[in-house]
């Protein structure tokens, strides 16, 4: 894994732990010379999470449409190694994919459930085959993991689709996980590239 995208909340949270866990992944991204990718705004705990790596010396690459430049109060690009300025939510997802190796979750919001969920689907219709984590610090993504547990118990998701997605609460072991982890075989293949 030579980059991560890393999914946070433009807010804090109320628990401190949030923080906390975001600058602890932020450090061990760089100890690891993972490059960071993210939504490239400087506020919540995407904010912890590169203020935290770039500290520790680490590569730090955010991605932001234009028209949210001023509401998540974007880094000018001085203090990232690179900013990528796009047009769109669509576009911002599709780059962040294009540079990232695995895809991880901290505490967040509808963005971030969103933006997690939609590279767990496109992992699990072969779009990409690049490991899925949550930071399920304080049990924040517990719910959704039990819901995804009873999916694949209700025949709504394969059992196999459920291994799409690592979870652990401390980001150290979540990242030997993702490093370690191999995607479920594929039932079907599509040409994406020409759909």
């Amino acid at each position: 894994m030579k980059a991560i995208c890393v999914f946070a909340g433009s807010n804090a949270g109320t628990p401190p732990a949030y923080a906390d866990t975001a600058r602890a992944l932020g450090a061990a991204l760089a100890r690891r010379g993972i490059t960071l990718v993210f939504g490239g705004g400087r506020v919540g705990l995407m904010g912890a999470v590169s203020q935290a790596a770039r500290a520790a010396g680490g590569k730090v690459i955010g991605v932001i449409p234009s028209a949210l430049q001023r509401k998540e109060l974007a880094y000018d690009g001085v203090d990232l190694t690179e900013m990528i300025v796009v047009r769109s939510m669509h576009e911002r997802k599709a780059r962040m994919a294009e540079l990232s190796d695995a895809f991880a979750a901290l505490p967040g919001g509808f963005g971030t459930f969103e933006e997690i969920t939609e590279m767990i689907t496109w992992a699990q219709l072969g779009i990409h085959r690049k490991p899925c984590g949550l930071i399920n610090v304080g049990g924040y993504f517990a719910g959704l993991l039990a819901q995804f547990d009873r999916a694949a118990a209700d025949g709504l998701l394969r059992p196999a689709h459920r291994g799409l997605v690592v979870s652990e609460a401390d980001p150290e072991r979540l990242l030997e996980r993702m490093s370690a982890w191999e995607p479920p075989p594929l039932e079907f293949h599509l040409n994406w590239s020409a759909t």
